[in-house]
């Protein structure tokens, strides 16, 4: 006995069930088309996702580019042919039961073209489209050229409003659901705004029932909104399951399917959750793409939070109202910059500890590495391939001029490089790599179903969820 009832979802009766797009080969056809053959919305992502041939073989991305242009054309090439090739993984595997979306984030690098490429080259494979990270305006327009149904990732009404008045209102019939993400809870990136405290959660219903308010004003009261973010078991969610004050709610799982058979991560990275405790993973602001992020506490990420502490505030003159009058001396030709008497003090404790690299970062402060630490720092920005619109951690912007116009930010990391190292088990990828996860990943540990280290398939796990656990 199911505690939901099957929901109408891109244009099928299915489980209101929707499996979570996690980028850079994390969701792929197997586990997208499993999640569908199992009665739900199994989510393909269209991030970087790899490339299979049809004979199985899997072509590893390797840059030949000169510059960033180049690679930023062979990095878009390559993600429409690996979003293609995996929404027909997932087509032959989900054997026409559910429905199956793509995923991709509006502030990717070309996500226009690697969106209408991916709808282009699998016409009739694909239903939906799950987009967040910005604000979307073109998505419903490119559905609906495309035939398909568009599902915006918000975090407000205030946001959903915008994008309605200003383009979704011409491709309402292609509106498949909204999408309400919680920004202290999804893992991944999430949409706080800067009026929204980090560390002070706030509860989901009111700002979901906002949401509901909003669409009931332009007649979209019937319209699901999908409940994304620290969704773990239904019973949790008894009170908005047939709510009239919510109207139609379908859950999404983001979490909970990196723990599967199916699920294409390193068997490592399966283990560690497992293992996860309260508190483990850390909503954090290093990401490049400037939004807040979630992902397990390890040493890649304390390297990041240790950068961002060895900072101080600096003047290329004294400034004395500032009380930056101490002048260090860094660079060639004894060029150096003002700080505080205090400040000087903590760098000259930070030099003896071995981080006796200075970094300038965009906001006029200087962060403090090991010399290793920076040439990575410098390498990675080098070799960037444009997989974000705007990256404040190598200054790409991918139109005009290419530039942000801003500094490079040391306190950064290239995010396409870590991704797709964890994703492949590349290196140390539970020390040294990102790993995202929403806040929920602890109940791995908690949860009766994964005693003893029980990995479920696809399908034992939503028969599992089906039942409110």
């Amino acid at each position: 006995m199911s505690v939901v009832q099957p929901m109408t979802l891109s244009g099928a009766e299915v489980w209101p069930l929707v499996e979570g797009g996690k980028g850079v080969a994390v969701t792929n056809g197997h586990s997208a088309g499993a999640w569908a053959a199992a009665g739900g919305v199994g989510t393909v992502s269209a991030v970087n996702a790899d490339w299979i041939l049809e004979d199985g073989t899997y072509v590893p991305l390797v840059f030949k580019g000169r510059d960033r242009n180049e690679r930023h054309e062979e990095l878009i090439d390559y993600s429409i042919k690996g979003g293609v090739a995996q929404a027909r993984i997932a087509h032959e595997v989900r054997r026409g039961e559910g429905r199956l979306h793509i995923n991709v984030l509006w502030e990717m690098g070309g996500c226009e073209r690697v969106l209408t490429g991916v709808l282009e080259g699998a016409r009739g494979l694909i239903h939906g489209v799950t987009c967040g990270a910005g604000m979307p305006y073109r998505l419903s327009e490119i559905c609906a050229h495309y035939g398909v149904h568009y599902y915006p990732i918000v975090s407000s009404g205030r946001a959903f409003n915008a994008l309605w008045r200003r383009a979704y209102h011409k491709f309402s019939e292609w509106l498949g659901a909204v999408v309400y993400e919680d920004p202290w809870l999804a893992g991944g990136h999430n949409g706080l705004s800067n009026n929204e405290d980090p560390l002070k959660p706030e509860d989901p219903y009111p700002r979901v029932l906002e949401l509901r308010r909003t669409m009931r004003k332009y007649g979209l009261g019937d319209v699901p909104i999908v409940m994304a973010g620290g969704v773990w078991h239904l019973d949790d969610w008894k009170d908005w399951i047939d709510s009239e004050e919510l109207g139609p709610i379908a859950f999404q799982f983001g979490t909970r399917p990196l723990l599967t058979q199916e699920s294409p991560i390193p068997q490592s990275w399966k283990q560690r959750l497992l293992n996860l405790l309260p508190g483990d993973v850390l909503l954090h602001r290093f990401s490049p793409t400037g939004f807040y992020s979630s992902a397990v506490k390890n040493a890649y990420i304390a390297d990041l939070v240790g950068r961002s502490e060895r900072q101080v505030p600096i003047a290329d003159e004294a400034d004395a109202g500032r009380g930056l009058t101490s002048f260090f001396a860094y660079g060639r030709g004894g060029r150096g910059v003002h700080v505080s008497a205090a400040d000087l003090a903590r760098i000259e404790g930070w030099r003896a500890q071995g981080y006796t690299q200075p970094m300038r970062t965009p906001d006029e402060t200087l962060v403090f590495v090991e010399p290793e630490t920076a040439r990575q720092i410098r390498r990675d920005q080098a070799d960037c391939m444009g997989c974000l619109s705007h990256c404040r951690f190598s200054n790409w912007k991918d139109h005009g001029d290419h530039t942000t116009g801003k500094s490079t930010d040391p306190r950064s990391f290239c995010i396409q490089k870590t991704l797709m190292a964890i994703a492949h088990g590349i290196g140390d990828p539970l020390e040294n790599q990102l790993m995202f996860s929403g806040h929920n990943a602890y109940k791995f540990r908690q949860d009766p179903f994964y005693a003893n280290g029980f990995v479920p398939t696809v399908r034992q796990l939503v028969q599992r969820i089906l039942t409110g656990q």
